[in-house]
């Protein structure tokens, strides 16, 4: 997971000493995340066939972590050549990392909605992708094996590339690299608790991008809690306490996410990230700020 330079620098060796021309990554975000790194280091082509929901295969996003710490780097070389996308090689996967998946493809649409960046044809790609994947997993909730709901959650997990590729990401996404970077907490699932937390600690400065979420989804709840009800009705992990995350640990983790600043709706302050993520350790609902 997040891509150690340490495991890309064997992979590497491994490829040098097979001289390969081409690279194809089949799995999730953590497989398409090593393809790009090699990709990027050698310049061959690199084809990659998703099973998850992760959206990486559709950005020229690479995040790499080092010294516990996770970066991200843009640039079009690192997007892959081509894309396979195939419905059956979706239908083993288990169903709690279908949901976690999902809510993490969700994340980027979300983010996309209140960016600094956005623009109205990756708004109406932001939305479709919320809408697809919300209906999508409540289907496959009940019947994991429908290729209509599975077939309309790659569509989602697609959208959520391109928003991601193409605007800039805030708060959320700065929560769960640290998490996931510094503390080893693993991707998807971090990004599933994450989520209503920082939809509510954003709610009152992007109140417009909350409405038109809200009614892609057609809750009658405000969208924050609306997602956290989604993963309530699931099943999914709520607590970040439940991911291995010590409480003593959530003080440097704010200090952390509020050291580099960036574009985000809401002001960062420290008080207000502290209580988002715990209200995130402890499972609790979104409080909206």
């Amino acid at each position: 997971m997040h891509t150690p330079e340490d495991v890309t620098n064997k992979a590497l060796e491994q490829f040098k000493s097979l001289n390969a021309d081409c690279l194809i990554s089949l799995g999730g975000g953590s497989t398409v995340g090593l393809g790009k790194a090699l990709s990027i280091r050698t310049g061959v082509p690199h084809i990659a066939v998703p099973t998850t929901y992760a959206g990486s295969e559709a950005t020229p996003i690479l995040g790499e972590t080092v010294n516990n710490l996770k970066t991200t780097r843009s640039d079009p070389k690192i997007l892959p050549t081509t894309i396979v996308y195939d419905v059956d090689l979706t239908l083993s996967l288990p169903t709690q990392l279908t949901y976690t998946s999902g809510i993490n493809a969700i994340a980027h649409c979300v983010e996309a909605m209140y960016s600094t960046s956005l623009n109205p044809i990756i708004e109406g790609v932001a939305l479709s992708g919320i809408a697809n994947l919300y209906k999508s997993l409540l289907v496959l909730k009940d019947e994991p094996n429908n290729l209509e709901a599975r077939s309309d959650a790659l569509a989602g997990a697609w959208a959520a590339g391109v928003c991601l590729g193409h605007v800039g990401m805030g708060i959320h996404h700065k929560l769960c690299h640290t998490l996931g970077g510094s503390f080893g907490l693993p991707h998807a699932q971090t990004h599933t608790v994450v989520l209503p937390h920082a939809m509510a600690y954003n709610y009152s400065h992007a109140k417009d991008a909350m409405d038109k979420i809200q009614k892609a989804i057609g809750a009658d709840v405000d969208a924050p809690t609306a997602f956290w009800n989604l993963e309530k009705t699931l099943g999914t992990v709520m607590a970040l306490k439940d991911l291995g995350m010590k409480e003593e640990d959530l003080s440097k983790a704010a200090d952390i996410a509020s050291t580099a600043q960036y574009p985000n709706p809401a002001p960062l302050e420290r008080p207000k990230l502290v209580q988002l993520l715990e209200n995130a350790w402890a499972g609790k609902p979104p409080t909206l700020m």
